[in-house]
Formats: structure tokens, sequence, C-alpha cells
């Protein structure tokens, strides 16, 4: 009888085989994760039309970070319903890494200003971490008769209802600063939303709206160029970027601040390696001088940190837009 084909000699090989499959197995990265992650292209969902905030930065970190990656970072514009579609796609979309989403401030907007937006923020992401932060701009139309802030008050004033703000839509940033210019400074002006700001800001460039409440990648070319005036910016503070701009407070509405930021998120119960990955890679692209030169020609300020940051300034953030959608009666039109 041969040796290798007795029952007992078959069964020692058998467990031999169990022990080393399972020992090779316990080394091998789980699913997604570790050096086999990322196997194909990562999909980076910007849930606002070409041209805005969101894009513009979207389209800056692909390239960047499908060089470190080794993998293309694709870019998906999915605008609709103040970023609710967009954000409701990356949350129904499998929790591997592959898909990662430009969140920002209409996120946390969004959470209060919307019963039921179709997506848990909190509960559906993981943060990756923060991109970038800056004001909003407070950009007419040259034609309008107004050099500043309170000459615009006084205008309004003047002619109750006849002066219209366009956004990007119920919710967006634009929109939130409209309403606070109206509450705060107790004018009637129209809101106009549009589907993306980048539309709001042709019709601007028209004649065909007054004013708009731009993020400062959205206005600073325009305004560069002479084609819009702006007369404010929206922050807390000035801005390095146009140290000459006012505050809205400074400029005769006291009371008023407000910052918009942009942070990166993948699907919550994407494997910890994966997260790691991301938020390591993203982090490295941010100290990039080429990234950081973009960002400050785009009129925003690269603003890094970990996941957790990200996270704990989420839940502020949630907090902070829930007073003041309350404070200036808000609504979703």
């Amino acid at each position: 009888m041969n040796v290798l084909h007795s029952p007992t000699a078959r069964a020692c090989i058998a467990a031999v085989a169990i022990v080393t499959t399972s020992s090779v197995l316990a080394q091998m990265p789980a699913t997604g994760a570790g050096p086999t992650y990322p196997a194909k292209p990562v999909r980076m969902i910007a849930p606002f039309p070409p041209g805005g905030s969101s894009d513009l930065i979207a389209r800056v970190l692909a390239q960047k970070m499908s060089e470190g990656l080794g993998q293309t970072v694709i870019v998906e514009n999915r605008p609709g319903a103040a970023s609710n579609l967009g954000v409701q796609m990356a949350a129904r979309a499998a929790p591997d890494g592959y898909t990662v989403l430009i969140g920002s401030v209409t996120a946390a907007i969004n959470r209060t200003l919307y019963r039921n937006p179709g997506y848990d923020i909190v509960k559906d992401f993981a943060p990756l971490g923060r991109l970038a932060n800056g004001p909003i701009a407070l950009v007419v139309h040259p034609s309008l008769p107004v050099s500043n802030v309170r000459d615009l008050i006084k205008l309004a004033q003047a002619r109750p209802g006849e002066l219209n703000y366009g956004s990007g839509g119920s919710g967006t940033p634009a929109h939130i600063c409209g309403e606070m210019f109206r509450s705060l400074a107790k004018v009637n002006v129209l809101h106009i939303p549009y589907k993306g700001t980048g539309q709001s800001i042709t019709d601007l460039l028209a004649g065909q709206l007054q004013l708009v409440f731009a993020s400062m990648p959205v206005a600073i070319a325009h305004v560069k160029t002479g084609r819009l005036r702006s007369l404010a910016i929206s922050g807390a503070q000035r801005t390095p970027i146009a140290p000459q701009l006012p505050t809205m407070a400074e400029a005769g509405v006291p009371g008023y601040a407000f910052d918009s930021w942009w942070g990166l998120f993948t699907n919550a119960g994407a494997p910890q390696p994966t997260v790691q990955t991301l938020s390591s890679e993203l982090r490295r692209v941010l100290q990039l001088p080429e990234v950081k030169d973009r960002f400050i020609d785009l009129g925003i300020d690269v603003a890094p940190s970990t996941p957790a940051e990200l996270a704990s300034f989420l839940r502020s953030e949630i907090e902070r837009m829930a007073k003041v959608i309350k404070e200036t009666g808000i609504r979703a039109d």
C-alpha cells in the first residue's frame, strides 16, 4: 500500500492544506482595501452642474488623486434638488471606496431644510477630510447704480420687490446668503432659484438679474475682468485673497457672517484601510504647491483635516445652519 494514499496520510495532508490556506487568507487584505485598492477607476460625484465651485474643486482633486492612486478618478456632475439628487446617488453606491462625494455646507443646510432629502449625511457617509473653505461674494451687474452695500440697501428699500437675486437653487449657500441679507438688512428682494450657480451667473452677466451671492471660485474670474462688481464678502473676517473687500457686517449689515466649505466623503461601511488610503491621498494632494496656488486662484483656502475632524465639524455645521434657517424663516421653494 502506498503510504501517501493511506487514509491517515490523506487526513494529515488535508489538515496541513487547511492550516496553510487559512494562514495565507489571514494575511491577505480585505476586498477593496490595502494594496489591492484601488483596482479600478474611482468615481467622484459633484452634486452640482459644471462650472460651479464643487465642480471646479472636483476637477483639481481628480487630476492629482489619479496620479497618486494609480487609477483614473472620474468626475460625475449629478445636479438637481439643491444637490440632493447627487448625494442620494452617492449614498446608494456600494461601500467599497470606489465612489467619493464632494460634500459642502449645502449638506449641512439640507439636513434641516428638507424633511426627507433621501439620505442621512451623518449615517450614510464616512468623512475623508475637509478640502477648503471660503466666503461668498456679493456681486452685482455693473449697470446697477450702486458702489457699496449701503447703496444697495437704499436702492432695494426704494424699490421693494423690484430687485432680483439668483441662486443655484433652494437651500444652496447663495440662497442662505440672500435670505440672510433680506432678513438682516430688512429689504424686499426676490429670490430666483436656478439649477446651478453657473446659470444664475450667466443671467447676471446678461443683466437679467441684479445681484447674486456667488462662491469665490465662480465670481472671481468675472470680477477680475470687470464684467461683475463685487461689493462685499459674506465671512466674518476679510479674506487675504481680496483684502480690499469689506465683510457684509462691515459694509452695513451687522451680525452677518457666512462661510462656505467643502469636504470629501465616501460611503459608510467602506473598509477602514480604504478610508485611510483615500484620506492620506487627499491630504497629500492638498499639500501640493500647485493645488494650493490653484485654490487661491479660485478664491478659496486649502483646509485639510482628518476624517474625525471633518465628522466633528459637520455636526457643528448642522447645528449652525439649523439656527440660521430658523432665524431667517428659509423654506425650500
